[in-house]
């Protein structure tokens, strides 16, 4: 036999096998939860199914035509604030109004491990439409009171390189790298991003979970980065997820970082509660243990919590698939996240309402969250936008999360488009990317006042320790410590 006839049976196997594992892992095992069941301080859990490869759940696809928009929830009016994007993600909105949005995506090569999953997933993210070079661009969007941005500027710099997280303070651009947190001189209404940026810190760089995140505290002292794993459940060894699954606190007067919390596979959109000032922040949890596992979550992030990847999840579950011994004491200490919202949705912008929105009384208190969407999941999960109720003590509260934006998918399961990041614009508006789309959305009530200014629960200290009087200390003689002994 020819070592030609040779390879193209061999190659003809492998197609072959490749159809079959597709075949199989489109028609693999359906979720038997609902969505809102596995959402909650207390969602379903089912029992795991490890798999050695994703189940495949690809929504292909295929844009916006002109007129087409999402479904906003009654009383909401959605329009398109920006369009013809490439693949924007994150969303920040500086003091005079402009709004930037980074138009991104993973680094070259990057696909999430190497071996047959990091083929699979290779496939599996171009499929979903992010499968693109990065373009490594942020957008300036002009509104100038139409609603809409009627101006636009694009700027370029050779040191953006999968830039996501933006924050502005002080006269400063932060831009998260997926290899390092740098900075630009910046002054909203620029439109250039010239020159080289100073570098305030390194991160580790890439992984299957590249997009950092920013948030910048009330007082503007502390900065906060969000680093995802570099794997699934640490399947490359636990050495090689240093600094990363954590969120990192750098406090700009003491030029001093450290890490704030750990645990948490991919944590990405981070806010502060109005209420009570605490770091909030969404996590998507891991895979490959069936399609109703594990719910992703929305969490408060107290200083020192840990959230137990990759060894636990939702507190009291172990793992078994994780290779690495688990630390000592590790159960007696992991958190139990706050709110559920749901296996597989992938949440990955947040933001609480705030005094001055515009989206009516209906959604006065809580946190806006975009479900970017399953891509191993059947059937589909996320690909909306959904309001997390609070009270008024800052208190998530225990009812399903409430539909803000849907309509992404279509009949046939089909993507318009993918909701990303969420963000306020400055006349109280929702503003709402969408990567695949290309379009960045505008959500309000019509006829809606802006909502009144939240004010902070105040911190009640605790009292002062009581004077304490003076100790004596006197022998007594007929202790039987002071007899001798025989």
């Amino acid at each position: 036999m020819s070592t030609l006839k040779k390879f193209l049976i061999a190659l003809g196997l492998l197609v072959i096998a490749v159809a079959a594992f597709l075949a199989w892992a489109i028609r693999g095992p359906a979720g038997q939860y609902t969505t809102d069941e596995t959402s909650g301080p207390h969602p379903k859990m089912a029992e795991p199914s490890p798999q050695t490869i994703p189940g495949v759940g690809i929504a292909k696809p295929i844009g916006w035509q002109a007129g087409e928009a999402p479904v906003a929830a009654q009383g909401l009016v959605v329009t398109r604030f920006a369009d013809g994007l490439d693949h924007p993600r994150t969303l920040a909105v500086l003091p005079n109004g402009d709004v930037l949005t980074a138009e991104t995506n993973a680094p070259a090569g990057d696909h999430g491990g190497g071996g047959l999953t990091g083929l699979v997933a290779g496939f599996l993210f171009s499929q979903a439409g992010a499968g693109e070079p990065s373009p490594n661009k942020i957008v300036v969007l002009r509104d100038t009171g139409s609603g809409k941005a009627s101006q636009r500027f694009v700027m370029e710099n050779p040191a953006l390189d999968s830039p996501f997280g933006m924050v502005w303070r002080e006269g400063r651009l932060y831009v998260a790298n997926h290899n390092g947190v740098v900075s630009w001189p910046f002054q909203p209404g620029q439109t250039t991003l010239p020159g080289k940026p100073e570098k305030l810190m390194d991160l580790p760089p890439a992984g299957m979970h590249w997009a950092r995140n920013l948030a910048l505290s009330p007082d503007g002292q502390r900065l906060y980065i969000s680093v995802g794993s570099g794997s699934n459940i640490a399947e490359n060894g636990i050495d090689a997820e240093a600094q990363r699954a954590a969120i990192f606190e750098y406090d700009f007067d003491k030029h001093r970082v450290r890490q704030f919390a750990g645990g948490m596979r991919n944590p990405n959109g981070m806010d502060f509660n109005p209420y009570t000032g605490e770091l909030w922040a969404v996590v998507n949890e891991r895979d490959m243990l069936g399609p109703d596992l594990v719910p992703d979550y929305l969490t408060n992030v107290p200083l020192g919590a840990q959230y137990g990847w990759p060894w636990v999840y939702w507190k009291k579950y172990i793992d078994w698939r994780v290779n690495e011994p688990m630390p000592e004491y590790l159960m007696e200490y992991v958190r139990k996240p706050e709110y559920g919202l749901g296996a597989h949705v992938a949440p990955l912008g947040l933001a609480f309402a705030r005094g001055g929105n515009t989206m009516g009384d209906r959604f006065a208190g809580g946190a806006f969250i975009a479900r970017h969407g399953s891509w191993n999941r059947r059937p589909l999960a996320g690909y909306d936008v959904v309001f997390v109720r609070f009270d008024s003590h800052g208190n998530v509260l225990p009812a399903p999360p409430a539909p803000v934006l849907t309509g992404f998918l279509t009949k046939d399961n089909k993507a318009h488009g993918r909701p990303t990041w969420v963000a306020f614009a400055k006349d109280g508006a929702l503003l709402v990317s969408d990567d695949v789309g290309g379009v960045i959305w505008r959500v309000t009530a019509p006829g809606a006042k802006p909502a009144p200014a939240i004010t902070q629960i105040a911190d009640t200290p605790l009292p002062p320790k009581p004077p304490m009087g003076k100790i004596r200390i006197q022998e007594n003689p007929d202790s039987v410590l002071n007899k001798p002994q025989p």
